[in-house]
Order: structure tokens, then sequence, then C-alpha cells
């Protein structure tokens, strides 16, 4: 596998992760605008779901969480606290809008995820397993505060869509591909899974507990 250039590498990942800090932080306001939270509220849950993911990935990392290194995250987070508020009515009127956001959150961050992990020198099982956390866990910590059934949990393709995506993200990388090819590629896959899934109501099988 062809290493990327280290500085190439972090230019890369720090565009990736503020395009996806707005994507998620919209997503997290919109539905504590539902639960009618205050704007305190809002920017709470949007601000956990930027940076929930990508803080357990760097205590896990053993290295200073990426949004304590940078004002740019909080900052990025009240942007999209006043564009929610200022455009609330306009964005509704956007089909599946939220589900965009979301979405683009969840591939954002997984490429975050594995990138950041690979710069440690981690095997690449545990860049994939790192960028489904980046990606998928600031929403089980915004559902929380929400009260609501994380939606990893639940039918919903999610978490499989990002490990698919590190599984791309695995292969072209292992041929040699352009990381900056490869980042598309995976950025790609992950909503395309994403947006079919929701679509055509693909769901993996069910856990049941039969007597």
């Amino acid at each position: 596998m062809i290493s990327p250039n280290p500085e190439v590498a972090h230019t890369v990942q720090q565009i990736i992760e503020f395009i996806g800090t707005f994507a998620f932080a919209i997503s997290g306001i919109r539905m504590a605008a539902v639960k009618h939270f205050d704007w305190f509220g809002g920017f709470v849950c949007g601000f956990a779901v930027a940076i929930g993911g990508g803080t357990i990935r760097d205590v896990m990392l053993g290295t200073t969480p990426f949004w304590m290194t940078s004002s740019i995250y909080v900052i990025c987070t009240v942007i999209a606290l006043l564009v929610f508020i200022l455009f609330a009515k306009s964005l509704n009127r956007l089909e599946n809008a939220w589900l965009t956001f979301d979405t683009l959150g969840l591939a954002l961050f997984t490429i975050a995820g594995i990138q950041k992990t690979l710069q440690f020198d981690y095997p690449f099982w545990v860049a994939i397993i790192m960028g489904c956390i980046t990606g998928a866990a600031g929403g089980v910590i915004r559902d929380v505060l929400l009260n609501k059934e994380p939606v990893v949990f639940q039918k919903d393709i999610y978490a499989m869509a990002s490990v698919a995506g590190g599984l791309v993200y695995w292969l072209m990388m292992t041929l040699g591909i352009n990381m900056g090819l490869t980042a598309i590629a995976t950025f790609l896959v992950i909503c395309v899974i994403r947006f079919i899934a929701v679509r055509f109501h693909i769901s993996l099988p069910i856990l049941r507990d039969e007597q």
C-alpha cells in the first residue's frame, strides 16, 4: 500500500472534518428542534453529534481530541445553528434534506476516522472500525440526549454503510490508487448505500427473541 504525503493527508483530513462538522451539526440541531429544544439545547445536540465520534476515536488513539486543537469546530457549529435559525423553513421544504446532511456527515467522518487512524500506523482493520466509530458514534450520543433509540441500532443501514466504505478505502489504497480518488470513491459508496437502503427499505435481519 502506498502511503500518502503526510501534509496532504492532514490537509484533506481537516477539510473533511470541517465539512462533516457542519453537516452533522445541522442534522443534530434539526432533531433538537423537533423536540422543541431552545437555541442552547440545539447547539449542544449539534456539537455532540459533530464531535462525539471523533472524540471517542482520538481518546482511543491516545491523542488530543481534534476539536480541542482549533476553535473552528465550535465556530462551525455556531454557524450551523445560525443557518438553521435563519433558513429552517426553506430547508424543511427540501425533500430529504435532513437525511442528506446526516449521510454526508457519516461519509465524511468515516473517511476522516480512517485517515487519522492510519496516521498512527494502526493496521487497516483497526482503521475501518475507527472510521465507523467516528461516523456513527456521534449519532448515538445525539439520540441518547434526545431520549431516542439510536439509529445505528435500528434496522436502517447506517453503520454498515460506513464499514462498506472502509473496505472500499482499504481496497483502493492497497491497489495504490491516489488518496483523493480513494476518498471520493469511499464518500460516494457510503452515500449511495445509505440512500438506496432508505429509498427501498433495505435492512439487516432483526434479532428475534423466540421462545
